[in-house]
């Protein structure tokens, strides 16, 4: 059993009693996280606001502590990879390159300049415009991808010359909680604070007086709660929430050359990233090949115990999602669905379900509507492209996309169509530092990365000039 601690204003700090980590390969208890009490909270909340003005005074600083915080987060990947597998499931080597990657979110960050003052000079005053970081934000992140989601708030948060309090999700808080304690040996106290807990701590965080900042990263329904919070306190938000992704395969598509990266857009992580693809639009020639090497793929891959390193698909992270996917592909079933690969839960007490592919499957149905964030993939045939585009946009999410063809001009003109934060055009690719990432409709409100996410963290200032007396 593993158990950890919190990080407030640097120090090391148990909770007011403990709740239970569940290893999502066993379904039994793996380590145990403290609960923060409202009394501990308020204490890293005002650890962050003491922090925050000399933090942001001292841009170099800033700058070196980052660096340094991203060489010890890469220096303790390897040792945090496995319990970041125990806790979220995914393959270690998966684990262990999160963790590496998100280092490099803090080494942009620390290098990449806010916006110099802009100044305007009229004829009777002088305007300058300015961004302040908005001084202490509060972050809550998701299970599915615990480490790198954290990375894309501290990095930012913390380069702007905020502060912040961060709260884990309560099923995988361990390696979060760790990392809290690895990067208070670069960053000086209250910087970043590391709080854990079973709700109502989520809701505490939200509506505490001192952050002015609220970025989260979860389900569309959670993310509704939270700006409900945040306004009855005027807060700032960005909120990453859901997307039912749609993949639309045009008529020159190489099947052969697409199967395995659509695949792996889909299934990485078993599904459990918020922009994988979560339905797949194929011309109707081309729909018996790409939905039989799709569920080829699905059968020969592996899956278990993250732990095991010929394993490429883990468990999923929860009970209830499983459970969730399973009711997802049986409602398909009973509406006259094909289930071509997979489709049954594994037995025993891990929380694994086949990679499943799912064929004569129509809009309407749950799988499709709705986001199953798990192993199940329907595959969809279509007879008229402009038909395909607009089953794709008739969604309230508006997180991501992809576009296949070898004709790159083409494929970007479907995917202009695309009502979407983002389109990948032959990838399934993850997002990079410099790109501006969220959503729109209920995927999103705001941006995370590059100078956009940077900026999310501030909050303008404009300082008018009179010409004086004449």
């Amino acid at each position: 059993m593993t158990d950890s601690v919190m990080t407030i204003n640097g120090e090391a700090v148990s909770g007011d009693g403990t709740f239970d980590v569940i290893d999502p390969a066993t379904g039994a208890p793996m380590g145990a996280a403290p609960q923060c009490s409202p009394a501990q909270l308020d204490l890293a909340m005002q650890a962050a606001q003491r922090a925050q003005g000399p933090w942001s005074a001292d841009h170099e600083s800033r700058r070196k502590a980052l660096h340094e915080a991203a060489d010890l987060m890469r220096r303790s990947a390897q040792d945090l990879g496995p319990l970041l597998t125990r806790e979220q499931g995914a393959p270690v080597a998966g684990s262990v390159g999160q963790i590496m990657i998100s280092a490099d979110w803090l080494d942009y960050y620390a290098d990449l300049e806010l916006p110099e003052k802009t100044v305007r000079t009229l004829p009777d005053r002088t305007i300058e415009v300015s961004r302040r970081p908005v001084g202490v934000a509060a972050a809550l992140t998701p299970w599915n991808a615990p480490i790198l989601l954290a990375a894309w708030k501290i990095a930012p948060a913390l380069a702007a010359g905020a502060t912040m309090v961060l709260k884990p999700s309560p099923y995988t808080p361990l390696t979060t909680l760790v990392l809290g304690q690895v990067l208070a040996a670069a960053l000086p106290p209250g910087v970043l604070n590391v709080v854990s807990g079973l709700e109502p701590l989520g809701r505490q965080l939200v509506s505490h007086p001192i952050p002015r900042k609220i970025s989260f990263t979860g389900s569309i329904p959670t993310g509704k709660a939270v700006a409900v919070a945040a306004a009855q306190d005027l807060k700032r938000v960005t909120l990453e929430l859901g997307g039912n992704d749609a993949a639309i395969v045009l008529d020159d598509a190489d099947i052969d050359r697409i199967a395995a990266p659509l695949f792996m857009s889909a299934f990485a992580n078993s599904g459990q990233i918020c922009e994988a693809t979560k339905r797949v639009y194929v011309p109707e020639r081309l729909y018996g090949r790409l939905l039989d090497a799709l569920a080829d793929l699905a059968r020969s891959t592996p899956v278990g115990s993250g732990l095991d390193p010929d394993v490429k698909l883990g468990p999923l992270t929860t009970d209830f999602q499983r459970d969730y996917v399973e009711e997802l592909v049986e409602d398909a079933k009973a509406a006259g669905a094909a289930i071509a690969a997979g489709g049954r839960r594994l037995p025993g007490d891990g929380y694994f379900f086949e990679p499943t592919v799912i064929g004569d499957v129509q809009d309407g149905t749950r799988i499709v509507d709705e986001e199953q964030f798990g192993p199940a993939l329907p595959v969809i045939a279509y007879k008229d492209l402009d038909e395909a585009i607009e089953r794709a946009n008739a969604t309230m999410y508006g997180l991501a996309g992809s576009v296949w063809s070898p004709d790159v001009d083409r494929a970007r003109t479907v995917a202009a169509r695309l009502v979407t934060g983002r389109v990948k055009i032959n990838s399934g690719g993850l997002p990079s530092p410099e790109a501006p990432f969220g959503g729109v409709k209920w995927s999103g409100v705001g941006v995370e990365n590059g100078p956009w996410g940077l900026e999310e963290y501030t909050d303008l200032h404009v300082t008018e000039v009179g010409a004086g007396p004449q």
